[in-house]
């Protein structure tokens, strides 16, 4: 039977019932691990950035600082959670694109780290707060490098009209922010941002956006003498959710950055000093599993349903870009396929279905269904759509499981109401 960190799959649904999130945290130690060991460099000085937007809670952002492992974050609701989980804010990296200026001064009164800058108006904004900032306020500056991942239209990052970052075409903007920066009261302009998607399985993206983003960085350094000491290049490393993923193994990829980089740097005369990548999905997604139960099953003319207690509003990813997961019927793992099954959310749109289509053993009520690879972007993208409540989350390790975040209550669902 299915085990979640040596805790029966079964034994956790009688636990903490279902829908459930639950994350083996030996699967996800070791992803942290492998990412703490394998981005090092001889010659750059390299830092691991969790993006905190794949799945954001106190009992998460506690274990990624056991790893060393900077914060990514894009609200204020990020930035609160860091805050709350007792992170030091000074290694937070605060990313977005329309942050508001109650956003930009509660991460100096918090004291974050760095902001990365998205566009102009954003820089003017910022260097107007800094006069109030008792410490030196580090900037990264976003820039688009134009990059095709080949990933979903509505996960990539870096083409042309993407509405993240400046394009490196747009050389007036990018100096003027870069001005903009330097010219302030307590800020200091540190380098390069860019993302170029979600889900690359090609190496060959991540070596064309390193050799493309250290070309600018010596471009900008000879034409307007624009020091470029930090690269970030951002996340996009993908994990395994059905059989057609082949992800790049995570040392193999590293050590494809690390070593671009390096030879890179030494072509523009060594003027980078620190490297950067943001993995989110690939730390978020390992080890973890949506468990739900069904209830009712129902044969169409081409179609044998089962109905879960969940759906899009614990997981939109399948209706929203597509999103495709494996299924596991829990106690019924060694059993062969008997049938073709789609898998339904209880949610009132015909647009709910978790999987179409699936072969799996024969399947009826009461059944525990487990969705693997379920802990990225499902809970962070939840919603009280139906008002059905949200999830418990639950870290299981070493035989015992403990809740990080509780199942929402039906008086939780009307607390705000007046």
């Amino acid at each position: 039977m299915l085990e979640i960190g040596k805790v029966r799959a079964d034994e956790l649904v009688k636990e903490f019932g279902t829908p459930l999130i639950a994350y083996d945290l030996d699967v996800l130690r070791g992803i942290l691990r492998q990412y703490f060991e394998s981005f090092r460099s001889d010659s750059l000085k390299t830092g691991v950035i969790y993006a905190s937007k794949a799945f954001s809670c106190k009992a998460m952002i506690q274990l990624i600082s056991e790893y060393a492992m900077k914060l990514d974050v894009v609200s204020a609701g990020e930035l609160y959670t860091a805050k709350m989980a007792g992170y030091d804010c000074k290694n937070i990296y605060f990313h977005g694109n329309n942050k508001s200026e109650e956003e930009l001064k509660m991460a100096i009164e918090y004291g974050v780290g760095t902001v990365v800058v998205d566009n102009l108006p954003e820089a003017k904004m910022l260097a107007r707060l800094s006069a109030g900032a008792t410490y030196s306020i580090h900037t990264l500056l976003r820039v688009n490098p134009g990059i095709d991942a080949h990933t979903h239209k509505y996960i990539v990052t870096a083409h042309d009209d993407s509405k993240f970052g400046v394009l490196f075409s747009n050389e007036e903007d990018i100096t003027e922010i870069v001005k903009t920066l330097s010219s302030a009261e307590n800020i200091v302009f540190d380098g390069l941002d860019a993302h170029i998607g979600s889900q690359v399985f090609d190496k060959r993206a991540f070596v064309a956006e390193v050799r493309m983003m250290f070309q600018f960085a010596g471009l900008l350094n000879e034409k307007y003498a624009i020091k470029t000491k930090v690269i970030d290049f951002g996340g996009g490393f993908a994990t395994y959710y059905t059989k057609e993923d082949e992800p790049i193994p995570i040392d193999e990829v590293c050590r494809t950055i690390v070593e671009t980089c390096e030879t890179e740097n030494e072509k523009i005369g060594g003027i980078v000093e620190q490297i950067l990548i943001e993995p989110g999905r690939s730390i978020a997604a390992a080890g973890s599993y949506t468990l739900y139960t069904v209830g009712f099953t129902k044969k169409t003319l081409n179609k044998n349903y089962l109905f879960v207690d969940g759906g899009m509003s614990d997981n939109i990813r399948p209706a929203l870009y597509q999103a495709k997961y494996d299924a596991i019927v829990v106690g019924k793992e060694e059993m062969p396929a008997a049938k073709t099954y789609t898998i339904a959310g209880k949610c009132c749109e015909s647009g709910d279905i978790l999987i179409e289509d699936i072969p799996l053993p024969e399947t009826k009520t009461g059944d525990i269904i487990a969705l693997p690879a379920t802990g990225a972007y499902c809970y962070s993208m939840a919603s009280n759509y139906n008002k059905l409540t949200f999830p418990a989350v639950i870290f299981a390790e070493n035989g015992s499981a403990r809740i990080v975040i509780r199942r929402q209550t039906l008086e939780d669902l009307i607390s705000r109401e007046v």
